[in-house]
């Protein structure tokens, strides 16, 4: 085996082809991919890979950013197919519905983004609520959302 195969960079390299190119949920499942194509690899150094490349789990699969910057347009192309709906509550509450465990993800992404509309996030299973100021910048934000996530 080369030194090559040895090293976290080409690991995390091969770990993201897999996850782009493959629909995989589970880290066992990427250590014994990884393992296939040479790679060492344990649960705990797949684990930490994850963590430390910013690769979130939507749904049943993991996914990563479109771009190695983690870029907030980037991140919204690779979370906005679990968003599946988009309401206000109140003037300053907004509601995002997503599809199972996806919530995290999709929150992450709207923090990463650094928008001025969003005070924070707070996330569950499948929903988002979204603080914001007032009345105002809440129609701006559903704005940006309905925009970035088509909903």
């Amino acid at each position: 085996m080369s030194a090559e195969l040895h090293h976290p960079t080409s690991r995390r390299a091969a770990l993201l082809r897999i996850i782009r190119d493959s629909s995989v949920g589970k880290q066992d499942e990427l250590v014994r991919l990884l393992k296939k194509q040479g790679f060492e690899a344990t649960q705990s150094s797949v684990s930490r890979d994850l963590r430390e490349m910013h690769v979130a789990k939507a749904g049943d699969r993991y996914i990563v950013p479109a771009n190695e910057d983690g870029a907030p347009s980037n991140m919204f192309a690779a979370v906005s197919p679990f968003v599946v709906d988009l309401k206000t509550a109140g003037p300053s509450i907004t509601v995002v519905k997503t599809t199972t465990a996806a919530a995290q993800s999709v929150a992450e992404a709207i923090d990463k983004s650094d928008w001025p509309e969003v005070v924070g996030t707070v996330a569950g299973e499948n929903t988002i609520f979204i603080a914001t100021e007032d009345a105002r910048t809440q129609r701006k934000l559903v704005e940006r959302l309905r925009e970035v996530f088509r909903v």
